[in-house]
């Protein structure tokens, strides 16, 4: 009963609808009628600005983090390892995120809150996997591509001992299940990179070479 609560409580912490409330409170609108119809940052970011996604990021990454806190505390008598409870609170946060039972089962991607998961249990594999995401949004200024290549690189970097250890069965489980769940929610953007369609945020390129001599 204790490993169910704990589930249920990362779930709930997950489906808070950060994005969704901001647009609704401070801008009357819905952030998921614009753009690419969830309520992540990115496109709160493309709806509302930086004022709005900013707010919304560190939310959406604390949800992450409160999740696996809950989860270990929660179920500490269940008899689990410690490092199950982690991975089934993450799991359970980012399935939140997206289908959040708050807001019609119509959330974000899993990004932002998959990385505070991930802050908590696997610090340095987290660090690997956002310089994979600055290098992409550096070079193409592209935030799905960019969210794509760090979910790829986290089992990589489990496995290959990013933490000074051996890795850990669990959260090399993890690793894969987030990778491909994220691969997953960014199939429509996938669609559009493969096109040449997905829009890229020039402002985010910050490791472009610039022409000097145009001045851009």
């Amino acid at each position: 009963m204790e490993a169910i609560l704990a589930i249920l409580l990362a779930y709930l912490a997950g489906s808070f609808p950060t994005g969704l409330i901001v647009g609704r409170l401070f801008f009357g609108t819905d952030p998921r009628k614009q753009g690419s119809g969830a309520t992540g940052a990115t496109n709160v970011f493309r709806a509302f600005g930086a004022k709005a996604a900013i707010p919304v990021v560190f939310f959406d990454v604390g949800k992450g983090v409160l999740a696996v806190v809950l989860a270990t505390w929660v179920g500490k008598n269940a008899g689990l390892p410690r490092e199950a409870l982690q991975v089934m609170g993450a799991v359970a946060a980012m399935v939140g995120h997206v289908f959040p039972v708050f807001a019609g089962f119509r959330g974000g991607k899993g990004v932002a809150t998959g990385a505070g998961a991930l802050i908590v249990m696997a610090p340095v594999a987290a660090i690997f996997c956002a310089i994979g995401f600055l290098l992409v949004i550096g070079l193409t200024g592209i935030v799905s591509a960019a969210s794509i290549t760090a979910a790829i690189i986290l089992p990589l970097a489990i496995a290959l001992g990013a933490q000074g250890r051996p890795a850990n069965p669990w959260y090399l489980g993890l690793g894969v299940a987030a990778a491909l769940f994220i691969v997953y929610t960014h199939r429509a953007n996938i669609r559009r990179i493969l096109r040449g369609e997905e829009r890229a945020f020039e402002k985010f390129r910050f490791l472009r070479r610039k022409d000097r001599r145009r001045g851009v």
